[in-house]
């Protein structure tokens, strides 16, 4: 379980192919902080740590997490949100995150608010009912507040210590995505369809 408040940047170091299978290697400053079997979020998806070697630590994402995420895009260079799973201890200061992908999103649109950004999101209209004004969603990992949305598009707004301190900054028009809508919403949503 996450948060949706990004720890620090990661960049792909290295991309191992094994049958379906796609092992990254990732370097960060949590190096020295993470373990083998331990959940971190990349960009919203949570993956297992497997190895670590230098400053680098490995995780593999299978066949169904490639087809549902923008993992395949993923490129040695690339940089990727981490995030450690959340302590019971702590504030829950985004909302809660699973670190399971629902779908991928395109971006549209960027605007620079002089001081803060926007940034305008298609998505597929089947899942317009799970996205609500004002309320949560996480893209690439990020906690955010959805606004200005239609039957398929939303937008964000990103303020400054975000865009530094997240992969935000190298966004680009038709950039794929990673959504996780909120999940008591996911959960309020198919109840109602249940009746």
């Amino acid at each position: 379980m996450f948060t949706g408040i990004i720890e620090t940047t990661g960049k792909i170091e290295k991309i191992e192919r094994h049958g379906g299978n796609c092992s990254y290697w990732v370097s960060s400053s949590l190096y020295n902080e993470l373990k083998p079997d331990q959940s971190l979020s990349h960009n919203g998806v949570c993956l297992t740590v497997e190895a670590i070697e230098g400053q680098c630590h490995k995780v593999t994402a299978i066949k169904e997490t490639l087809e549902k995420t923008n993992l395949t895009y993923w490129q040695t260079g690339a940089i990727v949100n981490l995030e450690r799973c959340m302590q019971l201890n702590g504030r829950l200061d985004g909302h809660i995150v699973q670190g399971h992908v629902d779908t991928t999103a395109i971006c549209i649109g960027i605007l620079d608010k002089l001081g803060s950004w926007e940034y305008q999101f298609e998505i597929d209209k089947k899942f317009s009912t799970l996205i609500i004004e004002k309320g949560s969603i996480t893209l690439n990992g990020i906690s955010l507040t959805i606004f200005n949305i239609t039957a398929s598009t939303f937008s964000v707004a990103i303020v400054p210590y975000t865009f530094e301190h997240t992969n935000m900054r190298y966004l680009k028009i038709n950039d794929t995505v990673n959504i996780e809508f909120d999940m008591i919403g996911k959960y309020v949503n198919r109840i109602s369809r249940l009746k």
